[in-house]
């Protein structure tokens, strides 16, 4: 590697090397190949899905959080324009809820979905596919301890649409509001996205990025966002024909988004 690099530099050409990824998502072969390079680039993606993601691990001329997107076609790999349609379903259906996740400066608008059902287990089933398991243990007992659902007598599955992979606490609002829908049956209102972190004690923390978020979901068509208060883009909201719908807490968030059946003691 280190006679291709001297090579390179002295024709003053790019050169591309070539390697995989081991099990545990690690670069194979010796950290100094890393060091040697100016950007380390990985190209990730769900082989039952046909879009790819390329990221960057290491870029020494930009940043390292953009995020690009491909899609498999007849004819190769071709630059998806409009990634959100992707992790968009046409329909709705109990236990679906929207987030707007950002991947560096590009907004994507996901749909989770949630399943919960009666357990057949002594423990409980918790299963995420795209978000961290133990985020989601997080968020069950913050729901089971401040809108008192006995989830831990239920299974939870969680899923994110397309194979995304979804990382920011950002999405805890979403994957609160999914869970809770699929437990009450109850469907969230149409062009509705949630946005918010969800502290320990039930308070909805604000997040990065928020005006971002609120273009993308406004420009794909969404009418109502539920952001934590304070977020200071009322005025935005208004120019983007966007309804902002403020909250201190994951009840009110929730009662926002889903409704008074959200509290329902049954």
């Amino acid at each position: 590697a280190a006679a291709l690099q001297r090579l390179a530099k002295r024709q003053t050409t790019a050169l591309l090397l070539v390697g995989h990824v081991t099990k545990e998502g690690m670069l194979a072969g010796p950290k100094v190949l890393e060091h040697l390079v100016d950007s380390v680039l990985t190209f990730e993606g769900d082989r039952f899905a046909s879009h790819r993601l390329l990221r960057a691990v290491k870029n020494r001329f930009g940043a390292t959080h953009e995020l690009g997107l491909f899609e498999m076609q007849a004819q190769g790999l071709e630059e998806v324009s409009n990634p959100s349609e992707l992790f968009l379903s046409e329909t709705r259906a109990s236990g679906v809820a929207t987030i707007v996740a950002c991947e560096g400066s590009r907004s994507l608008v996901v749909d989770l979905q949630a399943l919960v059902n009666v357990t057949s287990y002594a423990s409980p089933r918790r299963t995420a596919t795209g978000i961290g398991t133990n985020r989601l243990h997080q968020i069950l007992a913050v729901l089971e301890k401040h809108l008192g659902l006995p989830l831990s007598r239920f299974d939870c599955y969680l899923a994110v649409a397309g194979g995304l992979e979804v990382e920011e606490p950002a999405a805890d609002l979403g994957v609160a509001a999914a869970v809770v829908a699929s437990f009450r049956d109850l469907t969230l209102p149409p062009g509705t996205v949630l946005i918010g972190e969800l502290g320990l004690g039930g308070q909805l923390r604000p997040v990065g990025q928020l005006e971002l978020r609120l273009q993308e979901a406004a420009r794909l068509g969404f009418r109502r966002a539920v952001v934590p208060r304070g977020s200071g883009l009322s005025a935005l909201a208004a120019g983007l024909d966007l309804a902002l719908l403020e909250a201190d807490g994951v009840t009110e968030a929730l009662v926002l988004a889903l409704g008074d059946a959200v509290t329902d003691q049954k």
